[in-house]
């Protein structure tokens, strides 16, 4: 997938002026378009050092820091805007992160690889784990600690008071509106939580 083009795609969803938290911020590539393209300001979360050193060369403000520690240095709703873009695969604690993500912010915006899509199932079908350019690991030695699909997340989200206020699939940075669990590699979320 075009990076650029991805993270255009992702920036359309976060309102002008927003105060952002990218979590697992990489590179702050993200981050840094927000900055320059929509007037956003915040901070990116990253554990890598390298990511740490990329985004603090692209004038991002980088915390350096294990999401699986929590989030319990930002106060309610300290952020409009809290991202966990491609980060929720990697986490152990993968739930009580997203429920981090609500807390500290008012909206979460959340991707995934969509382990549903066809090609995967086709994979699955043949007996073995998929590997495609969106996960483009073998089974032993991915980075990614879990899997998801839309449906699971739905589940998710309902089980924990997580409204969600759209999702939609993602493909060569192109929406998928209609059956996106099937048709669409990435997995798109904008949540909130439930009053």
């Amino acid at each position: 997938m075009n990076k650029e083009a991805f993270i255009e795609c992702i920036a359309q969803l976060i309102p002008r002026n927003s105060r952002v938290l990218d979590l697992g911020c990489g590179d702050g590539a993200l981050l840094s378009y927000l900055q320059q393209n929509r007037n956003c300001s915040g901070y990116g979360v990253e554990i890598d050092d390298a990511n740490v050193l990329a985004g603090v060369q692209t004038d991002i403000q980088v915390i350096q820091l294990n999401l699986d520690e929590g989030l319990k240095m930002f106060a309610d709703h300290s952020f409009d805007v809290v991202l966990q873009i491609d980060t929720l695969q990697h986490l152990r604690n993968a739930e009580t992160m997203l429920l981090e993500t609500i807390r500290v912010g008012r909206l979460g915006i959340v991707t995934f690889p969509n382990f549903a899509h066809w090609p995967n199932r086709l994979s699955i079908l043949a007996g073995r784990m998929p590997v495609t350019k969106r996960l483009p690991y073998e089974w032993y030695d991915t980075p990614n600690i879990r899997v998801g699909t839309f449906a699971d997340f739905g589940e998710l989200a309902r089980k924990n008071d997580i409204r969600i206020l759209d999702s939609f699939g993602v493909k060569d940075a192109n929406q998928i509106r209609l059956l996106p669990n099937l048709r669409a590699p990435t997995a798109v979320f904008k949540i909130e939580k439930k009053l």
